[in-house]
């Protein structure tokens, strides 16, 4: 029997696999509203056989949004926006997730399709971003510096966008802690120069992310809730592995279910070597420490290999990403080449 094929259960909810779809943005929405792009482009992977499908960092508010193309979940037409989109991945077998973010110091920002880089002025549709202290990202516009009703207004965001989701009928909710955006600037001794209750300490940098994981449990107490951390700066003088460990033990007291486990995006600087499931260590760190549920995730594109994370403990699940778009059926393929019982919809069958 494949491990990677075994279902799990997270609150109740199952998932048919372990081989899942991780948040890719498409910057491609209308002031934060998805439509017929997304509808596609999810509802394929739940048809190729994944167990779970994650909608991209979807923005709690809009000046959260890493670009002006960003999707969103801040007004209840977005949500009913999300609705046929979700419905369409629950009805090919999969669970649907979307990724919570608010990004921070890297927010109105130009989408990669546009070709062009950097930060887009408010003359041309951006925005005055926000962080936890006023350090620009690279060449792109310094931020403003969180004050503390900026500070509420974070966590009231990140409760009301959990409520839409739910209303729209996702089952999943990540938090998005990582890759330099805001949760993760708050995590973050390199980015967060703080004073005050949420700077200085290692308490008080994760204050801001148990408070959001907090008020969308409550928000949402039938979802299952994810964080995912980028586990290390890689970075001198950053956050750490341990950083890591001691953090996912506070936001799965704060009622986070499962712990998605990545690396990076903080500073330009960092020194990250890519490669084929580069980063499932840090996975297999966190879960042998917490015992906690972890996801890994980095260039996972290939079936025996992702087996094996499962088969030997290091993950419960894997995620990928760029392999998704390469080919939507990454599972039935998958499942195919480990022998596994296939996940295709049974229009499909005849091709197995």
């Amino acid at each position: 029997m494949s491990a990677l094929f075994t279902p799990l259960s997270i609150r109740g909810i199952e998932l048919r696999n372990r081989l899942w779809v991780s948040p890719m943005c498409q910057y491609s929405a209308v002031e934060g509203v998805p439509n017929d792009w997304h509808h596609v482009h999810l509802a394929q992977f739940a048809a190729g056989g994944a167990g779970l499908v994650i909608a991209e960092a979807t923005a709690v508010s809009p000046e959260g949004r890493i670009s002006p193309q960003d999707a969103g979940l801040w007004t209840d037409a977005q949500a009913e926006a999300w609705r046929p989109v979700v419905a369409a991945i629950r009805a090919r077998g999969a669970v649907a997730g979307v990724q919570l973010g608010h990004a921070g110091r890297k927010a109105s920002t130009s989408a990669p399709l546009s070709g062009a880089r950097g930060s887009v002025a408010v003359a041309d549709g951006g925005w005055r971003t926000v962080a936890p202290s006023a350090i620009a990202y690279a060449d792109f516009a310094e931020p403003a510096a969180l004050d503390a009703d900026g500070i509420e207004k974070v966590v009231t965001d990140f409760a009301d966008a959990a409520r839409r989701a739910v209303d729209a009928g996702f089952q999943v909710l990540e938090l998005h802690a990582a890759h330099g955006y805001l949760l993760h600037q708050f995590l973050s001794p390199l980015t967060n120069h703080r004073d005050d209750a949420y700077g200085g300490s290692f308490e008080n940098r994760t204050r801001l992310l148990v408070r959001v994981t907090e008020a969308v449990r409550a928000a949402a107490p039938e979802a299952a809730v994810f964080v995912r951390f980028s586990a290390t700066d890689a970075a001198e003088g950053g956050w750490s592995v341990d950083d890591t460990v001691a953090a996912s033990r506070l936001v799965a007291e704060a009622g986070a279910d499962l712990i998605d486990v990545s690396s990076g995006g903080l500073v330009p600087q960092q020194r990250i070597v890519p490669g084929p499931g580069y980063q499932v260590e840090y996975a297999a760190t966190v879960r042998r420490e917490t015992g906690l549920l972890v996801s890994a995730v980095g260039m996972i594109d290939d079936p025996a290999l992702a087996e094996n994370v499962i088969a030997d403990g290091r993950a419960d699940a894997v995620m990928s990403a760029r392999e998704w778009l390469r080919d939507p059926h990454y599972a039935l393929r998958a499942a195919a080449a480990l022998g596994a019982d296939s996940p295709a919809p049974a229009q499909y069958l005849r091709a197995y």
